[in-house]
């Protein structure tokens, strides 16, 4: 498994970590390697989700969205200010898979892997497991 870390600027945005995801295939991995890589974020208040990376426009909408969606103070229960983080993380998941071939991500044209950050500042951690025909005595 490879770790690496993200420092949101914002309470809430959407970091491009494409180029550290595909790093870390290159540094981990032959290659050859096809196969998977899973990418988890060990965060309640944050996610990461796959979308268009070509326009930063998209990323704000997003984030906009999100905030119309679950607004930041709707009377939640929760008694630490960042309900509205956990419902937002909640929806766009703590997880997602990327196919690999020859050792490159296969994305669309447009497609970026994100970090989205719904309580930051912070300094965030992601983690990078591999899933597929690793050689005989490699391991990530």
């Amino acid at each position: 498994m490879v770790e690496f870390q993200v420092n949101s600027p914002t309470r809430e945005c959407l970091v491009d970590i494409t180029h550290q995801i595909q790093n870390a295939v290159t540094t981990a991995c032959p290659p050859e390697f096809s196969g998977l890589v899973h990418v988890y974020v060990p965060h309640t208040t944050a996610a990461v989700t796959v979308n268009e990376g070509a326009d930063p426009d998209v990323a704000r909408d997003i984030i906009f969205a999100l905030a119309r969606m679950v607004p930041r103070d709707a009377g939640y229960r929760h008694g630490e200010g960042n309900a509205d983080a956990h419902v937002k993380a909640a929806l766009l998941g703590a997880d997602l898979s990327v196919p690999v071939v020859d050792g490159h991500l296969k994305l669309g044209m447009w497609q970026s892997i994100f970090f989205a950050d719904f309580d930051g500042p912070r300094r965030r951690r992601v983690w990078v497991e591999f899933i597929g025909a690793l050689p005989s005595g490699m391991r990530a």
